[in-house]
């Protein structure tokens, strides 16, 4: 069926039900306004033509042209009248038609013969509505926008030559990628403004999808254009090399990596892989995708410092003055350093050699509360040795291609941070430190604590693979460092691998040295004074530490003192001190330049009344004392335990109230009184406690209160207790001593079994206090309650 633009505007005159041939159309759709050419190929075509007399005789004659989908007549046709017949060069008889109207096909059959004839009835169209005259100027905007798209534009000529929404609607019937069943849809929607929405919707898609296919295609033009300009560029900028005399192919850049190769010291099987990748890159074209990860590799690869390392010194004497100058206190790591040290000298000495590149290397933790100097500690032990020194930071990391790096197939993929550590040093045998490794994290990325197994175990970090480079690398020369706070959030089979030296905090006299040599130097330099403008005396810097700076470490003090030194240096500036004389701050300066003490000693006010005692206790900022404040009410017989306790507090505090029902009798206890309601409170509520070290703290309590006799202000206890009133051993005593010496309590309670851990705290502490080491609770009610009156 040929289709022609019908010229005319003309509609059917006459309105009345007809009786008129069917000719049924299996190829297309034919809507008013239309002009076609029907081949008549079919029986029922011909029966219909014949249908229509003698054409001679009635030179318009009417058919209806009903559309014929899946076998199946359609609901509503046009009719058309014949403007003239023929035959199609072929042969073929053909009728040229033209569409006047819809009708709706009558159910009744009538007349005789082969063709079928039905009553046709004319549907007419009436006046548009305002709605239909809004949709359809939107129509044609649209339609003007999709022919502009297509590049057609001649075509928007055809929208200036349609009036009225019907037939701007109908001309849709004339697209010819619009499907067969869409066109039949468009042919049975009589009402006007439906049919102008339904084409409008259709238009919206089509020229949604016509701008998505014209991006595309502009980009990829964009983009096959850039790569033919780069290829342009690349080709002269090679010719431009030859002439010059620098060359510029691939093959130089190959032959650089080659030369580089020869020189660094690696084994077979790693110079293979490398020799590899070069290969790689000499037959690859700069075009092609993975040219840029094979050469970012071989340059990440070729700046790791293959078989470069620096020689330890081994005068352990001066190693050890560098440790004392650098640092005071923290014996314990300087002896570690030096046990280190006069190994390696001895295996020099006696010729010894590494076994398979194991045993060289070490791992130690330093675990300890913030400010005792673990950081700093790690850049002086390298120094010491007269190794490079790298930091590694490693809090809050959460993916394991940070340690052990990512695929080369993914982008932006790099090596780990330990290859990076190693590339920075510039030497295979570096101290690195692992700063605050019991921060590390794990998520859906992986767990990096469970990559640092193989780094920090000297039985397998000679043969680290990295991802990214994906060959054996030898870390067992490298002194690893690593710095926590707290050990229990390190994972068991890491702290296994660990040397764990554990710094526990200063005493005071430590802390004012440290602020004497090392603090203040650091702090006149920072604020641009001399050591000669300002003097700071010993008893300055012990009120310093006794009345603002309660702290394990010393970072407190150091901020302080630079408070204190910014002041100062204020003062010479505006020049309020005469002739640039000295400033010189002592205690009674304090407070002016400090504001009042943060701290002050008031055990005795807080456990003045029965019922409160004084407890030891470590957190992640050190030791630190606690206390414990009980009261008991009428009513249902039970207990209530606040301050944001941890499940093993509150079942030592069970386990306190039920040994003192237990043995009221034995306790002078009055047994009536222990069947109340008791509330257990630890201040500091906002600060997350745990662990069983406060249990014979909570019976003291306890009984402090059942039996109106106060807890002397100058006593604090730590220890586990058991329903039998056992009292056991608990952790961190040095720490907590400490704590107790800063905070002015003057006598301790510890478990008798914690005896020996007495040992690792300084003598200067345990001379100021009184240590009492008990092994039951009634021993710990004899030491800690006031006689009675």
């Amino acid at each position: 069926m040929a289709q022609t633009r019908d010229e005319s505007r003309s509609r059917p005159t006459d309105d009345g039900a007809r009786t008129v041939p069917v000719l049924p159309l299996t190829t297309g759709v034919v809507l008013p306004q239309m002009v076609v050419t029907i081949a008549l190929e079919t029986d029922e075509a011909r029966a219909a033509a014949d249908a229509l007399g003698s054409l001679d005789r009635d030179p318009k004659p009417e058919l209806l042209l009903v559309p014929r989908v899946g076998g199946r007549y359609g609901r509503i046709g046009v009719l058309a009248t014949v403007e003239s017949h023929g035959e199609l060069p072929g042969g073929t008889p053909a009728l040229i038609v033209r569409a006047t109207g819809r009708a709706r096909m009558g159910a009744g059959v009538v007349g005789t013969g082969t063709a079928l004839l039905v009553e046709a009835d004319p549907i007419p169209e009436p006046d548009p509505s305002a709605r239909a005259v809004e949709l359809a100027d939107e129509l044609r905007q649209l339609t003007t926008a999709l022919f502009e798209q297509l590049g057609g534009r001649r075509l928007t000529a055809v929208l200036d030559e349609v009036d009225g929404p019907s037939g701007l609607a109908d001309l849709a019937g004339w697209w010819p990628d619009l499907a067969i069943e869409r066109k039949v849809e468009l042919l049975e929607t009589v009402d006007v403004e439906a049919r102008v929405e339904l084409v409008l919707a259709w238009v919206r898609d089509a020229l949604a999808e016509a701008e998505v296919a014209t991006s595309i295609a502009r980009e990829v033009n964009e983009g096959m254009e850039e790569r033919q300009r780069e290829f342009l560029l690349r080709q002269q900028l090679d010719a431009i090399k030859k002439e010059l005399g620098e060359g510029g192919d691939e093959e130089d850049l190959a032959a650089r990596f080659r030369a580089r190769l020869a020189e660094l010291e690696l084994t077979e099987e790693v110079r293979a892989h490398a020799e590899r990748e070069v290969d790689r890159l000499e037959r690859m074209s700069p075009q092609n995708a993975e040219y840029g990860w094979v050469r970012t590799w071989l340059e990440t690869f070729t700046e790791l410092p293959w078989g470069q390392r620096t020689v330890d010194v081994l005068d352990l004497a001066a190693a050890k003055a560098v440790l004392d100058t650098d640092h005071t206190g923290l014996d314990e790591v300087k002896d570690r350093i030096v046990e280190f040290l006069a190994v390696r000298k001895l295996r020099a000495d006696r010729g010894v050699e590494e076994t398979g590149g194991r045993g060289s290397g070490a791992i130690v933790t330093l675990a300890g509360p913030p400010g005792v100097g673990k950081t700093s500690l790690g850049e002086s032990i390298a120094r010491a040795l007269g190794r490079e020194f790298v930091r590694v930071a490693l809090g809050g990391v959460r993916d394991e291609a940070e340690i052990r790096g990512h695929r080369r197939t993914y982008v932006g993929a790099q090596p780990g941070r330990i290859v990076r550590a190693l590339t920075e040093a510039g030497s295979m045998n570096p101290v690195v430190l692992l700063d605050e490794v019991d921060k590390v994290g794990s998520d859906w990325r992986g767990d990096p604590s469970s990559a640092l197994l193989e780094v920090l175990d000297p039985a397998q970090n000679h043969t680290f693979r990295d991802h990214y480079l994906e060959v054996d690398l030898d870390l067992s020369e490298v002194l690893f460092i690593a710095t926590a706070n707290v050990l229990d959030t390190i994972p068991g089979p890491l702290r296994d691998r660990m040397e764990i030296i554990t710094i526990d905090g200063y005493t005071e006299d430590e802390k004012v040295a440290i602020a004497r040599d090392h603090l203040l130097a650091r702090q006149l330099e920072r604020n641009a004074l001399r050591p000669d403008e300002v003097t700071v005396t010993d008893d300055a810097l012990r009120a310093v530490v006794d009345g603002w700076t309660r702290e394990a470490g010393v970072r407190g003090l150091e901020r302080l003192l630079g408070k204190v030194l910014r002041k100062a240096a204020t003062r010479i500036a505006r020049g309020d001190e005469a002739g640039g004389a000295q400033v010189t701050v002592d205690v009674d300066d304090l407070r002016g330049l400090l504001g009042r003490p943060r701290f002050e000693d008031d055990h005795a006010d807080r456990t003045g009344v029965p019922g409160v005692a004084t407890g030891l206790a470590v957190t992640g900022a050190g030791g630190d004392v606690l206390y414990v404040e009980t009261t008991a009410m009428d009513g249902d017989t039970g207990l209530t335990l606040t301050g944001q306790l941890g499940d093993v507090m509150k079942e030592s505090a069970s386990i306190a109230l039920s040994y003192l029902r237990a043995n009221a009798a034995s306790l002078g206890l009055d047994a009536g009184a222990l069947q109340r309601r008791f509330h257990v409170h630890f201040p500091a509520g906002a600060i997350p406690k745990d662990g069983p070290s406060a249990g014979i703290t909570m019976t003291t309590a306890l009984a402090s209160l059942l039996t109106g006799r106060p807890v002397r202000g100058d006593v604090a206890m730590t220890g586990e207790v058991t329903l039998s009133g056992r009292v056991l051993p608990i952790g961190g005593v040095k720490q907590k001593l400490l704590a107790a010496h800063r905070t002015g309590v003057t006598t301790v309670v510890l478990p008798a079994r914690n005896g020996p851990d007495l040992d690792d705290v300084p003598e200067s502490v345990l001379a100021d206090l009184t240590v009492h080491l008990v092994s039951d609770v009634r021993e710990v009610l004899e030491v800690a309650l006031e006689r009675a009156a």
